[in-house]
C-alpha cells in the first residue's frame, strides 16, 4: 500500500507552542507540521512553495492586534490569501522538571508578556519567588527541564508533554476568555464549503485629501446591510498621520452585496486589497 503523500504545513516554533497546539486542533488532514523561527519565515516558506499552508497568529483578546502579521499581510506577499480562520483558548500552565511543591518554587520563567497575564495567580501563590524573562514559553519549558533546580515555566501544556515536564498547576491565567485568533494562509483560494459561515478580510488606504472616506467606506457596508466584525487602523508607512485599514466583514466575496461592495470600492479608493474569504472554524 503506497503511503499517503503529505505537505508541510508552517508555523511559529519551535516545537510546543501555542501555534503548534492551535495547529493540531485544525490541521489539514493531507499535511504535517513543520516549525518556523519567526512569523516572517513562515510567510515566506508559503510564498516560496516550502509550504502548502502557514499558520500564523493575527489577534489575540488580551494584546490585540499581532501587527507584524497584519503588516506582512498588507505589505508583502500579494499573492498569499487567508483560506481559513480559528480560534484557540490561551491556557498557561506552570511547569516543573519534576513534582514540586509550589512553597519550594524559587524561580519563575516565562516569556514578560505571560508574566502580566498570570499576575494575580503569581502574586498570591508565588510572591516570594524571582521572576526571569524567557525568549518564549517553550524556551522557558527547556530551561527548567534542563536545571535540577526549584525552578517552574509558565506555558502551553504541549511543551510540557513535549519535553517531558510535570504540570504543576493547570489555566493559572487571570482571564477566563484568554483567545488568540490564527489564520490559515496559502496561494490558493479557500475552497467554497455552502455549509460554512464565511468571513472576507480587505485592507485599504484613504487619501489625505478626502474628508469622509471613512465614513464613505463604512456607509457602502452598511448600506447593503453587511455586518463588520473589525476595523483597525495600521500606520501606512507613507509618512505621519498616515494609515491604512483592515475591515472584517461577514459573508462570502462572491456573495452580491459584498460584490458589490467591494467593487465600489475599488473604483473609489486609492488602493485596496481583498486578504481573503473564507470560512471560520
Amino acid at each position: 500500500m503506497k503511503t499517503p503523500v503529505t505537505e508541510p504545513i508552517a508555523f511559529l516554533g519551535p516545537e510546543g507552542t501555542f501555534s503548534e497546539e492551535a495547529l493540531l486542533a485544525s490541521m489539514p488532514a493531507d499535511c504535517h507540521p513543520f516549525p518556523y523561527q519567526s512569523i516572517p519565515d513562515v510567510i515566506a516558506a508559503v510564498n516560496s512553495g516550502a509550504a502548502r499552508y502557514g499558520l500564523v497568529p493575527i489577534e489575540n483578546s488580551l494584546e490585540g492586534a499581532v501587527a507584524i502579521t497584519l503588516d506582512l499581510l498588507a505589505f508583502g506577499h500579494d499573492d498569499l490569501l487567508i483560506v481559513r480562520e480559528t480560534t484557540h483558548a490561551i491556557h498557561q500552565q506552570l511547569i516543573a522538571r519534576a513534582p514540586l511543591e509550589l512553597a519550594r518554587v524559587t524561580k519563575v520563567i516565562s516569556h514578560p508578556h505571560v508574566h502580566g497575564q498570570c499576575f494575580t495567580f503569581l502574586r498570591e501563590h508565588l510572591p516570594h519567588a524571582e521572576h526571569e524573562a524567557a525568549n518564549s514559553t517553550v524556551e522557558a519549558v527547556r530551561q527548567v527541564k534542563r536545571i535540577d533546580r526549584p525552578w517552574v515555566a509558565i506555558g502551553p501544556k504541549l511543551a510540557a508533554d513535549m519535553y517531558e515536564c510535570i504540570v504543576v498547576a493547570e489555566n493559572i491565567e487571570d482571564s477566563v476568555d484568554n483567545r488568540t485568533r490564527f489564520v490559515l494562509l496559502a496561494r490558493e483560494p479557500a475552497a467554497q464549503d455552502l455549509d460554512a459561515h464565511y468571513k472576507t478580510s480587505i485592507v485599504c488606504a484613504i487619501a489625505h485629501d478626502q474628508p469622509g472616506s471613512l465614513l464613505m467606506i463604512l456607509s457602502e457596508f452598511a448600506d447593503r446591510g453587511i455586518n463588520l466584525t473589525k476595523i483597525e487602523s495600521r500606520p501606512s508607512k507613507q509618512g505621519l498621520g498616515d494609515y491604512i485599514f483592515f475591515i472584517d466583514l461577514e459573508g462570502r466575496r462572491d456573495d452580491p452585496a459584498i460584490s458589490q461592495a467591494l467593487h465600489s470600492l475599488d473604483s473609489r479608493l486609492s488602493w485596496m486589497k481583498v486578504l481573503g474569504s473564507y470560512p471560520i472554524t
